[in-house]
């Protein structure tokens, strides 16, 4: 029995020098095919398949975690990966559960002798950012977006980048009352993921939507009741010193509609020359 144990393990020694050898050459001077990224807790795809048909290995680095044969998927290094690497017997490809910091590294689909190497870099998750209004005035709106953790900032104004920082934990941008219609939007990214948060500038900084025509009529009503109330006052002051000029005309003298005395009416015999009065005495 001890011969026969020792016999079989010889047999398995010698399977594995003779087919990994190759396997684990061909991880090793491999080049990476594609970067990819994936978040603490989150999933990732590897996009190299081994159909249902074929047989194949996944490697993690010179490691071979698992191997697809018969259609079906045989996890070795289970400690590991027996509850979070998963294989879709529909579309052949490899799918890496709960991911954590250390997943990150070189894994290599190989089926045959075609290979392909993924170099997967695992983040933490993008910190959420917050938005606050540190400074108002009438025209001007100053915003901060502040996270909790250093990660890239942007602030953008509709699809234009207005300002951004590396490793921040805080980026302001100033708005001015002229842009409010603008979206504005604070985002946190990092090289998994980017998390943003859309600004309602007309709320935060007290502008409102319609203040532009609100502004007009603002500024032309007094204008208006100006311009009216002078031409009330001009007008009493008018009929005042109409009414007054015409208490003191002479008398038999009066005022025409346009406040010019008229000269007093004068009989045809007195104007008249040729005119001559008769007087007759009994």
């Amino acid at each position: 029995m001890e011969t026969l144990l020792t016999a079989l393990i010889h047999i398995q020694v010698n399977i594995f020098n003779l087919c990994f050898p190759v396997t684990l050459g061909l991880s090793a001077g491999q080049e990476v095919k594609e970067n990819l990224t994936g978040t603490v807790g989150g999933t990732v795809t590897l996009p190299g398949a081994v159909t249902e048909t074929e047989t194949g290995f996944l490697l993690y680095g010179r490691t071979i975690i698992a191997s697809v044969s018969n259609g079906g998927l045989k996890i070795i290094v289970k400690n590991i990966y027996q509850n979070k690497l998963q294989w879709n017997r529909s579309s052949g490809l490899f799918k890496i559960t709960n991911l954590q910091r250390n997943d990150s590294g070189i894994y290599t689909v190989q089926r045959g002798e075609i290979s392909s190497s993924y170099n997967l870099q695992i983040y933490d998750p993008a910190p959420t950012p917050a938005v606050t209004a540190v400074d108002v005035t009438s025209d001007l709106c100053l915003l901060t977006c502040s996270v909790d953790k250093p990660a890239t900032l942007l602030w953008i104004r509709d699809q234009e980048i207005q300002n951004q920082i590396r490793s921040a934990l805080y980026l302001t941008v100033t708005v001015c009352k002229e842009d409010r219609a603008s979206s504005y939007r604070c985002a946190a990214a990092n090289p998994a993921e980017n998390k943003t948060v859309d600004v309602n500038v007309t709320i935060l900084c007290g502008f409102n939507e319609t203040e532009t025509l609100n502004d007009r009529i603002s500024y032309w009503i007094p204008v208006v009741v100006s311009v009216v109330v002078l031409m009330f006052v001009a007008f009493g002051v008018w009929m005042v010193k109409l009414k007054f000029l015409g208490r003191k005309e002479p008398a038999g003298q009066t005022q025409n509609r346009s406040g010019y005395s008229s000269p007093p009416e004068v009989s045809p015999q007195e104007n008249d020359p040729t005119f001559t009065t008769v007087i007759y005495r009994t």
